[in-house]
């Protein structure tokens, strides 16, 4: 059965640089170089560790072309400055998106080991797959696996890497000075893995950290996607449209879960939004006004080409149907692909129609600061989301919700007033993961 608590909203931060969209750089008060200022970093990482937010988020990707964002054509990599950020903050939890389907294994499960080491137990790792057929050809590959493949292969990839976390049990380093003993060699394990795509043989040259292993995130909507996650992650990252369809997915995943034996409790749903506050609707509104306003028609075709595997939508006639391109999307990007391909079943759309609504959505939370955190309330009330991953919708924005709006959900009484512990886990109020060694030779979990 489910265990009882006391529900709070999660919150996470994604540090963005220049921008969500291919527009935001443009901005008046935006800066165009943040996407490689660690000064930016380490403000937005701070100022989020101020709101007392569970982690930050660095997301990723592997391939550009002339159409990518400008945030994604110069960016740093997530596990080097959340390195950095690692020695600038104490609490926050440290997300890193990093792929399967173009990292080794072993030198993964070192790196994340190492940036939890550094952080004193702060570590997440996002899990993807890769969605953009140009990263094969940066990895010398031939071609990009098939979107059921990748999950397949996401499985085995974080079997070992959880494998190899697991190599040293806890007590194995003695570092008896006395006797000369620096570790118990009964308690280091190889992990000898052979499967369908990898052959590790460890063990890792790493210890465990105190929160055990970092905490695991995954961000996929797609039917291979929930069950991934709802088996395998401590935490969802996801986009939804409204409240309505997030409930469905909640309900969805958290069924999934239970169904695996898990304690649906234990796994965050958290989707992504981007608040817009004002001192008053009109004030809100306006500011809406201002981000869509930054966005042509141009950029709009970009940010959608990015969901079909960067396809160039300037080919078509704006003002026609949408395009014959879903089977582009459902190989990349699956998620966003059939939204789309839902709202075209619903409405007959034109691609103009299509690239604006998508690229420029108002969303539900857009307001006055009790508007904003009503929102946030009542998605955490109604089983629509656990938080949320708050991304800067204009300069000046996150800190507005840091600022005005955190301080009414604690006042509620729905979110935290500090930190609950050392470690993200301690944040997230999920126990560490008995070493698997130690468990199979006691029998019992250790604390």
């Amino acid at each position: 059965m489910p265990t009882t608590r006391r529900r709070q909203l999660k919150l996470g931060h994604m540090i963005e640089g220049a921008g969500r969209t291919w527009t935001d750089w443009r901005h008046p008060d935006a800066q165009p170089g943040a996407s490689t200022d660690f000064a930016y970093y380490r403000d937005a990482a701070r100022l989020a560790e101020r709101g007392r937010f569970d982690f930050v988020f660095i997301a990723d990707s592997l391939s550009i072309n002339e159409r990518s964002s400008p945030h994604y054509l110069n960016r740093f990599e997530p596990l080097t400055i959340l390195s950095g950020l690692a020695a600038v903050t104490e609490h926050i939890g440290l997300v890193a998106t990093v792929s399967v389907t173009y990292t080794e294994p072993f030198n993964l499960a070192r790196q994340l080991a190492s940036l939890d080491h550094i952080s004193g137990g702060r570590a997440g790792w996002n899990v993807v797959t890769s969605w953009l057929e140009g990263s094969a050809a940066n990895f010398g590959k031939e071609e990009h696996l098939a979107h059921d493949v990748r999950y397949r292969l996401a499985a085995e990839h974080l079997d070992v890497v959880q494998g190899l976390w697991d190599s040293w049990e806890d007590d194995a380093l003695v570092h008896d000075k006395e006797s000369g003993v620096f570790f118990d060699p009964a308690k280091l394990h190889a992990l000898n893995h052979k499967g369908e795509f990898l052959s590790v043989k460890g063990p890792l040259n790493i210890a465990r950290s105190r929160q055990g292993q970092p905490v695991i995130f995954q961000a996929g909507a797609s039917e291979d996607g929930r069950s991934f996650a709802a088996r395998r992650a401590d935490a969802i990252f996801v986009g939804h449209g409204n409240i309505d369809e997030a409930r469905t997915y909640y309900a969805d995943v958290k069924a999934r879960a239970a169904g695996f034996g898990r304690d649906p409790d234990d796994l965050f749903i958290l989707p992504a939004v981007s608040p817009i506050v004002g001192g008053t609707e009109a004030e809100a509104q306006a500011k809406w006004e201002e981000r869509a306003g930054l966005v042509s028609l141009e950029s709009a075709l970009r940010m959608l080409g990015r969901s079909f595997n960067d396809h160039d939508f300037n080919q078509y006639d704006p003002d026609a149907p949408f395009p014959d391109v879903i089977a582009l999307g459902l190989n990349s990007q699956q998620s966003s692909t059939q939204k789309i391909a839902q709202a075209l079943q619903r409405e007959t759309l034109t691609l103009r129609q299509v690239a604006l609504r998508f690229a420029t959505p108002r969303g539900d939370f857009t307001g006055t600061p009790e508007q904003v955190a009503d929102k946030f309330q009542a998605w955490l009330d109604t089983r629509a989301s656990d938080g949320f991953v708050v991304q800067q919708s204009l300069p000046g924005q996150f800190a507005a919700f840091v600022e005005q709006v955190v301080p009414i959900l604690q006042a509620r009484g729905i979110f935290r007033e500090d930190y609950e512990g050392l470690t993200f886990r301690d944040s997230l109020g999920l126990d560490a993961p008995p070493n698997r060694h130690t468990l199979a030779r006691t029998g019992r979990a250790v604390a």
